[in-house]
């Protein structure tokens, strides 16, 4: 099967080769067709797992599109040989492959589609680079953001900014969550809101700002049913127990039912706690706060199937 898709795949570059000839009565090469029969070799090349081979077909497509005018094909087909890459795990090259296409996509008036692939090669990229998913992620909300997708925008910077807290880059984390919460606020998802203020305090916390956490709070009493709902309460009980160093106060909100249920990803609320009390309390903490979770409780992470 494989041998027959791969001679399959050089009858067509065959094809592609004598399109592009030409004589006494074709002047002009014929791009079109050189382009088409380049992209059934690419995909008979990947039937055939010659991922290489797949990439420069389709290499090969993007060139004869251009010289065709056909942008659109030609950003296409260079993702296309981004993809292949990847099946090689070759993802540094697969990212600047489909990083080029992105920036084709915009030029070409696509912008939808370019965040979309910047999304695409955040996944890729993020079990083994997390500052590049970070980057792809907030590039490819911009990119919404300027297109007024303000959901897909969120959604996206919900992205980088669980990646800057499990990269424990907190200043930045803390600057991203403001961002996010200023977009949950403008399409009028004041739930959404309420959490991303939680996650704030404690982040800011976990910095030692006692001030800005205090003000995330402040500023939040401005958004509708924020105040005296059970997140504001549990805040302004934290921040209280945290200010007056009041270990039992400070324990009991991090044990409540709103925050103890949460899958550990990173510890930022046991840090907190550690902050307040000291290592006296550590065995206790380990017990149920080790589960607080800031990432989970601010939508950075999906539900835990044992929450279900």
């Amino acid at each position: 099967m494989a041998a027959q898709k791969i001679n399959e795949a050089h009858e067509h570059i065959a094809k592609a080769e004598k399109c592009l000839k030409t004589s006494l009565t074709k002047w002009k090469p014929d791009f079109d067709s050189a382009a088409s029969e380049y992209a059934k070799a690419a995909v008979c090349f990947k039937n055939a797992k010659q991922f290489d081979q797949a990439k420069d077909a389709y290499l090969k497509e993007a060139e004869y599109h251009t010289e065709n005018k056909a942008y659109p094909h030609c950003d296409e087909a260079i993702e296309q040989a981004g993809m292949m890459m990847k099946e090689q795990k070759k993802m540094p090259e697969a990212i600047q492959y489909i990083e080029k296409a992105c920036m084709m996509y915009m030029e070409n008036g696509t912008p939808d589609t370019a965040a979309m692939a910047l999304d695409r090669a955040g996944k890729l990229i993020e079990p083994i680079n997390l500052e590049k998913a970070v980057d792809l992620y907030q590039k490819a909300a911009g990119v919404f953001e300027n297109e007024d997708r303000l959901r897909q925008a969120v959604e996206l910077l919900g992205k980088a900014s669980r990646l800057l807290v499990r990269l424990k880059r907190l200043d930045e984390a803390a600057v991203a969550l403001q961002k996010e919460k200023n977009m949950y606020k403008e399409i009028e998802n004041f739930p959404m809101c309420f959490k991303k203020t939680t996650a704030q305090v404690l982040i800011h916390l976990h910095r030692g700002d006692y001030v800005a956490a205090d003000k995330c709070v402040r500023e939040s009493y401005s958004l509708p049913g924020y105040s005296g709902s059970e997140d504001c309460v549990a805040m302004e009980t934290l921040l209280q127990g945290y200010d007056e160093q009041d270990e039992d106060q400070v324990y009991r909100v991090c044990n409540s039912p709103l925050l103890k249920y949460m899958d550990n990803d990173v510890s930022i609320i046991r840090k907190v706690m550690f902050r307040v009390l000291g290592p006296t309390l550590k065995t206790d903490l380990d017990i149920g706060v080790d589960k607080v979770d800031v990432c989970r409780y601010s939508g950075f992470l999906p539900p835990s199937k044992d929450m279900h």
